[in-house]
């Protein structure tokens, strides 16, 4: 038997392109991997939890710069 690798669900390009980030209203980076939209300029990266983002800056986690770095 051979189990599936759980594929992330996509996220709707149209949502994308309105979602903001609440902190500093720039764009978002989607990052269907860890399932998350990064906000370089408030380096925060918010989750995506069953299709859903959660735009809070408390459940929001804080990057490091070389994450941001990598993403360039």
């Amino acid at each position: 038997m051979s189990e599936k690798t759980p594929v992330p669900p996509m996220l709707d390009p149209r949502l994308l392109e309105i979602l903001v980030c609440p902190v500093t209203r720039g764009a978002l980076i989607y990052v269907a991997e860890r399932q998350e939209l990064i906000s370089k300029s408030a380096k925060l990266a918010y989750p995506i939890r069953d299709g859903i983002p959660v735009m809070l800056e408390d459940e929001a986690r804080k990057l490091e710069q070389a994450e941001i770095d990598a993403l360039r």
